[in-house]
């Protein structure tokens, strides 16, 4: 057996120590679970999600494929292809209230 001991260290990080609520740690001990990683690793990608200044943003079609609302129509119902194919969806389209005959909207 060797008689060598070697340390690895993480000096290229800084450790903080932060106070959740319960119930946010244990979401976040549950989500470390379901996808295999450390907390620790969830709450990195987190932080740098939150601090990175955004560029330019994401694509809808990305930003609802991640939020897992692609696909999201319950019970097999067949959702219309297109909305805009129906004419009815598109009575008054481009044009002003006054124009459909409505009064215009107060906030």
């Amino acid at each position: 057996m060797s008689d060598k001991c070697y340390t690895m260290s993480d000096m290229g990080t800084d450790r903080i120590t932060i106070r959740v609520p319960q119930a946010l740690g244990e979401r976040l001990r549950h989500r470390s679970r379901i996808q295999g990683k450390t907390e620790s690793e969830l709450v990195r990608k987190a932080l740098e999600s939150y601090l990175t200044p955004a560029r330019g943003g994401r694509a809808a079609y990305d930003l609802a494929a991640e939020a897992g609302l692609i696909g999201a129509i319950p019970g097999g119902r067949r959702a219309p292809r297109d909305l805009s194919t129906n004419p009815r969806h598109m009575e008054g389209f481009g044009r002003s209230a006054a124009s459909r005959g409505r009064a215009p909207e107060t906030a």
